[in-house]
């Protein structure tokens, strides 16, 4: 046997021709620390008494977040971008913004995530997940106050990988950070204590439909390699300037990557996921949904078509425009007729979606000839900050509205809440008007600025649709603020819980947000505008 082996083994490639792989870990530090602490909440469900585990998985998702944001900022001031791990990662500055804005966003997300002060000392989540709802397992679990603190880890990953799929240079890797996000979202949107059916219902919906999106996305992958021959996103792109044959599989490969990434976006035609998920999922999981999977899902889209796929950009852009048109007026418009908060603010999600489209197709950034005024990639940063906080706050005042059956999410029943909690209708109304775009608030300078990015971009005619949808969209927010205002209260209307300081932590900041970013816009807009552009 040895004789036989001996000529392999002299076969063999020499030690020397291995080139070991370069890693920069101080660049890619803040991913480490997110899926590192993770992993040791993880470790932490397996070892630490249950009287504990809330406590403890909660400090380590903190510490974790807290962290990798101060140690992004810090690479932010050292202005080194680079694509690290071997070219399948970019640390530019739109990434270093986008990880900020996510790991801010996730912290707040969190507080909402251990609030138990709300609903009687229990938290928003299924003691037991396996339960069968209704049954005496699942009373029993809520007898003992049992809770799912799982919950934490399984943010910490899906934060991870919204980190990573906002970052990859790689097209493997984007579809790996995918779903290394979206299946922890699925957990979280099927474990939500009250209404177990609909949050199981959710749940099942947001994963089949996902998992169809994400079989388009790594086919078009497939094609894209078959015609570039590699999946970096700068090989791709290089190969568009020197290929002039295989255009069918290039555009094939285009149109279902985007299928993929459009659906995460919440674009139409792919948005039919979300109303159901944001009203069957647990509200504070809706809130860190609508505002962070957004905004990776938005970058990861942006880093694509800009970088790769930049040279057709005649070829996808009438798509696009179709897609933006479409998500805006059906969005707007359909939010009309919704009689749910959630599913409300659902369609109003779908709607903003297509105002950033606006700036995407614009186009008008440095590398595509317009470089005076704002650019698509800074508007776009902004408006995300300008979306993601309100969004989260107005989500945290959704879950204080409560009868005996839990959260009163219909409509009906919020008529004359501003007579019995001023407070928070007042807050939950300037949030709409945010929402809104009514001047003052952040809502109105983030679309001042995708709508100024598309019209110097050349795509004025979006910025006429986004406007007049806007207008539509304002008549849906001030019916809200109607009912509340102007309507009698009920003789049984629903209770206002008070909330915990993690609740109003959450409402505080996002209300802050909308009041600076409203009145002084300037420093995070010269932010993203130092970001820069992509790298490749």
């Amino acid at each position: 046997m040895s004789a036989v082996l001996m000529p392999l083994a002299a076969q063999a490639l020499p030690l020397a021709d291995f080139v070991k792989p370069k890693i920069e870990y101080n660049e890619l530090a803040p991913l480490l620390v997110v899926f590192g602490a993770a992993c040791v909440g993880v470790l932490a469900e397996a070892f630490v008494p249950r009287a504990f585990r809330h406590l403890i998985q909660l400090a380590i998702a903190l510490i974790g977040v807290l962290a990798a944001g101060v140690w992004t900022v810090m690479l932010m001031n050292d202005k080194k971008e680079l694509l690290a791990a071997q070219g399948a990662i970019s640390v530019d500055g739109p990434a270093l913004f986008t990880w900020v804005t996510l790991l801010a966003l996730t912290l707040v997300s969190i507080l909402l995530f251990a609030e138990r002060s709300v609903d009687g000392g229990l938290s928003a989540f299924a003691g037991q997940a396996a339960a069968v709802p209704g049954s005496e397992a699942e009373r029993e679990g809520t007898a003992l106050k049992i809770e799912h603190t799982e919950i934490f880890p399984l943010t910490l990953f899906a934060v991870g990988g919204m980190m990573l799929f906002a970052s990859a240079n790689d097209l493997l890797v984007m579809f790996v950070a995918l779903e290394v996000f979206s299946l922890p979202l699925y957990l979280l949107c099927g474990l939500a204590r009250r209404r177990r059916l609909i949050s199981q219902e959710a749940a099942m919906k947001y994963f089949l439909l996902g998992a169809f999106a994400s079989a388009f996305l790594l086919y078009g992958i497939a094609l894209l390699y078959g015609y570039a021959g590699t999946m970096s996103l700068g090989g791709i792109s290089d190969a568009l300037a020197t290929k002039t044959d295989g255009d069918a599989m290039l555009l094939a490969g285009t149109g279902l990557v985007a299928v993929g990434l459009l659906f995460k976006v919440g674009a139409v035609p792919f948005h039919s996921w979300t109303p159901d998920v944001y009203q069957g999922a647990p509200t504070p999981v809706t809130g860190f949904m609508a505002a962070c999977t957004k905004i990776a899902a938005f970058i990861g889209l942006m880093r694509v078509f800009y970088v790769a796929l930049g040279g057709t950009r005649w070829d996808w852009a009438p798509m696009m425009w179709i897609v933006a048109i479409l998500t805006m007026v059906i969005g707007s418009i359909v939010a009309l007729t919704q009689t749910d908060v959630k599913r409300m603010l659902a369609y109003s999600s779908i709607a903003h979606a297509g105002f950033l489209l606006t700036a995407f197709v614009g186009l008008s950034q440095a590398g595509s000839g317009v470089t005076h005024g704002i650019t698509s990639t800074q508007a776009v940063l902004f408006y995300l900050v300008c979306y993601g906080f309100p969004t989260i706050g107005a989500f945290a005042l959704v879950t204080l509205v409560r009868d005996a059956g839990g959260e009163a999410t219909h409509l009906s029943r919020w008529a004359g809440l501003g007579k019995k909690s001023p407070l928070l209708a007042g807050i939950f109304a300037f949030f709409l008007l945010g929402f809104a775009g009514i001047p003052l608030t952040a809502g109105f300078t983030g679309k001042w600025a995708v709508f100024t990015a598309a019209w110097t971009g050349g795509a004025w005619p979006l910025v006429v649709v986004a406007v007049l949808c806007s207008l539509v969209a304002a008549f849906f927010y001030v019916r809200v603020i109607v009912l509340m205002f102007f309507s009698d209260l009920p003789a049984d209307a629903p209770d206002v819980a008070l909330p915990g300081w993690q609740t109003t932590t959450a409402v505080a900041l996002g209300l802050a947000a909308t009041v600076v970013l409203g009145l002084v816009p300037g420093p995070v807009l010269d932010l993203a505008a130092r970001a820069g552009e992509f790298i490749r």
